[in-house]
């Protein structure tokens, strides 16, 4: 059987671990595609840029994975955020 593949917000890039971490649609069912601290009733929690976006969640990172720097943790958020939904290009 094949494993799950593991989700992750559309806006962060934060995996979606456990059902916990899912945001929320404005009817309060859980939102599948963004994570609770982006996404909230139906709408982003902030009005951010992709760059303010990397500044945000780059302290998150390096404070989840120790053995990044701040700079590798900059960089890949460089590279993963352009390609989720909330920042690709129409």
């Amino acid at each position: 059987m094949k494993e799950k593949e593991m989700a992750f917000c559309q806006s962060c890039g934060m995996p979606l671990a456990a059902p916990g971490l899912l945001g929320t649609n404005a009817d309060g069912t859980p939102n599948k595609e963004y994570c609770l601290y982006c996404y909230r009733e139906g709408d982003f929690t902030a009005d951010l840029t992709m760059e303010e976006m990397i500044e945000t969640c780059v302290p998150f990172m390096v404070q989840a994975h120790p053995e990044l720097s701040a700079q590798k943790a900059h960089e890949m958020m460089r590279q993963v955020l352009p390609q989720l939904k909330r920042w690709r290009k129409p």
